[in-house]
């Protein structure tokens, strides 16, 4: 049976080797040269404050591969549950865990094994006890409905084929009057057949971003009503093949907020 998504063009089981294969050297050899900046200098530049970069894990900052900062959108309050879409080594999801204490509860869902185990690793021996991650997909959240009251997600949405089922699920796992903040890659043109097709070019955050507008009103057909939208020119691709598409294309990070009405 064929694996290839008819509305994409995109071969999903190609798509999924290539992401897990790719954010399986995120978590474990962050040093190793990919189509995107990781790390520390990245998260500050992009808005993340020092002092919180500080509290958690230095090797969750290490593996950081996010496009944006969503953090003060997100507006996480103590006794508040989270939900990480697309968790990977942790970074968001230890800071969001600070910020919901006393009392909340953050967990992260991913698919890549890798990511999962360094993050539940890293969790344990720091003893940040109001986090757990889930294996899971950002199309089906091994979550229950209308249990979160913020959903967050950075850099992740743009690798599914399937975006529309993920704005529906967060929809779904958020109370009414819950807060949807996101980072991620999106475009100012329509990409063409032979970028979209391609599982490589999906895999490095580029193949799979959506036109801006498209994408706002995918987030608006599930039912959230988006709040604020701001562009995050601080962050940039690193290979002259990824800058060019950017070029071309208008490849950009924005953040997003959205509530749940």
């Amino acid at each position: 049976m064929s694996t290839v998504d008819e509305r994409t063009g995109v071969d999903r089981q190609a798509l999924e080797a290539k992401v897990k294969e790719m954010y399986s050297r995120v978590a474990n050899e962050p040093d190793t040269d990919f189509h995107f900046e990781m790390g520390r200098g990245l998260a500050e530049r992009l808005g993340y404050r020092p002092d919180d970069l500080d509290r958690i894990p230095r090797e969750a900052v290490d593996s950081f591969a996010g496009v944006g900062y969503h953090l003060d959108l997100a507006g996480i309050e103590a006794g508040q549950v989270v939900v990480d879409l697309g968790s990977g080594s942790g970074m968001d999801t230890f800071i969001a865990a600070l910020k919901a204490l006393p009392g909340g509860h953050v967990i992260g869902v991913d698919m890549t094994e890798a990511q999962r185990t360094k993050a539940s690793h890293l969790a344990a021996t720091a003893r940040i006890d109001n986090v757990e991650f889930r294996e899971g997909y950002i199309e089906t959240p091994p979550v229950r409905d209308g249990s979160a009251d913020v959903v967050i997600s950075n850099g992740v949405i743009n690798l599914s084929a399937e975006k529309e089922r993920v704005f529906a699920e967060a929809a779904r796992l958020l109370r009414p009057g819950g807060r949807l903040a996101l980072s991620d890659i999106v475009t100012e043109a329509q990409l063409p057949g032979s970028v979209k097709c391609d599982a490589t070019l999906w895999a490095a955050c580029i193949g799979g971003a959506m036109q801006q507008d498209d994408y706002l009103a995918a987030i608006t057909r599930a039912a959230l009503e988006v709040a604020e939208v701001r562009a995050n020119p601080q962050y940039h691709f690193l290979t002259e093949a990824a800058q060019g598409a950017s070029r071309r294309f208008g490849v950009k990070s924005v953040s997003v907020l959205a509530i749940k009405r």
